[in-house]
């Protein structure tokens, strides 16, 4: 039992949770994720800790800055990680990121030897892995990211189509509104439904999301009211550049093919295998605006089985072939200011738009 300033003794918070912030962390992950317990933690509008408690830390109590400038003084140095129920890992922006200091990287492999579930927020799973606190669990991630994770931790399988991932005392979650989902949940299980729906609905969220929830995908099943169909299509979106079958896409679902077609003809009213060429050949549309990236290079990068395959399924989709689309790109951007935008030839915007 603690004190209060009567002299009154208070029960311990039913949920204590410490932040550590990393440089140029999202603002938007740590404030949603602390105004969620502040709000569940008291009854009205006090904001007093009493069911919630939390701490940001940083050795010595030096001040870190976010990515958008703004600077969040810690409230405590780096306590005994055995007082908190979870330690949150904010991350931030990947590029350009001073190394981890050796004090929070002992810090955490302390905490994770002891038995305290760690949170990785943001790119805050990047820092666990990093760390190697990641071996053997399943990490989930933003499809922003999904490129970058794999391409810096080749031997650890990535999870972007959730909107968080519970794995013993690992907790990784991709960021966004989906903090908000994560915070909630911790509140359900250590405070009560009650205040988890409470901090939720002052936050005007309104049906509370699972981990199990698909995030929103970037925009290709953005209108597709289906959730398989959505999921199906955000899992064919991390992988254009090394396509997979639509068998392992059905298995991954829990269904099988024919099941996952006939979702397909009625929501899209075209196949799965339709549908994840549309996805190449829009990036491929991309890549031939964005990059220097020769049309067999943007191929070859994009799964398909040669130059000659690629020009037949641009053209089909987008009326010229992929040299004569950039050419006519290059001679738009040479036209005078004021002249008319450049249409885009047999451009479907019935789903990808």
């Amino acid at each position: 039992m603690a004190l209060n300033r009567g002299g009154e003794a208070r029960a311990r918070p039913k949920l204590q949770v410490g932040f550590v912030l990393m440089h140029n962390f999202t603002l938007t992950a740590f404030s949603t994720f602390v105004d969620v317990l502040r709000l569940a933690a008291d009854v009205g509008d006090r904001s007093r800790p009493v069911d919630c408690k939390w701490q940001v830390m940083s050795p010595r109590r030096a001040p870190t800055r976010s990515s958008c400038g703004i600077e969040v003084q810690p409230s405590a140095d780096l306590i005994d990680p055995r007082e908190f129920d979870y330690l949150v890992v904010v991350g931030g922006l990947l590029h350009g990121a001073p190394a981890l200091s050796n004090d929070i990287a002992s810090y955490l492999r302390r905490a994770a030897a002891a038995g305290v579930t760690l949170v990785g927020v943001c790119t805050g799973s990047f820092v666990l892995c990093r760390l190697g606190l990641m071996e053997g669990r399943r990490c989930c991630v933003s499809w922003y990211h999904y490129r970058d994770f794999v391409d810096a931790f080749p031997a650890l399988v990535p999870v972007a189509d959730r909107m968080f991932v519970v794995d013993g005392d690992r907790i990784t979650c991709p960021g966004g509104t989906g903090v908000a989902d994560l915070a909630a949940k911790l509140v359900r299980d250590h405070v009560g439904s009650a205040q988890a729906q409470k901090a939720l609905n002052i936050l005007l969220i309104g049906r509370p999301r699972s981990g199990s929830d698909a995030q929103p995908a970037p925009h290709a099943s953005r209108r597709c009211n289906d959730a398989r169909v959505a999921r199906a299509l955000l899992l064919m979106e991390q992988d254009l550049f090394k396509p997979r079958s639509i068998l392992s896409i059905a298995a991954e679902l829990g269904m099988g093919v024919r099941q996952l077609e006939r979702l397909f003809h009625e929501h899209l009213g075209e196949s799965p295998q339709e549908s994840y060429i549309a996805l190449r050949l829009k990036h491929a549309r991309w890549m031939l605006v964005h990059s220097r990236l020769s049309s067999s290079l943007i191929a070859a990068e994009l799964g398909f089985s040669d130059c000659s395959h690629f020009g037949r399924c641009f053209k089909a989709r987008y009326g010229m072939t992929p040299v004569r689309f950039r050419r006519r790109r290059i001679e738009h951007r040479a036209k005078p200011e004021g002249a008319r935008p450049l249409r885009e030839d047999n451009e479907d915007r019935r789903v990808f738009d």
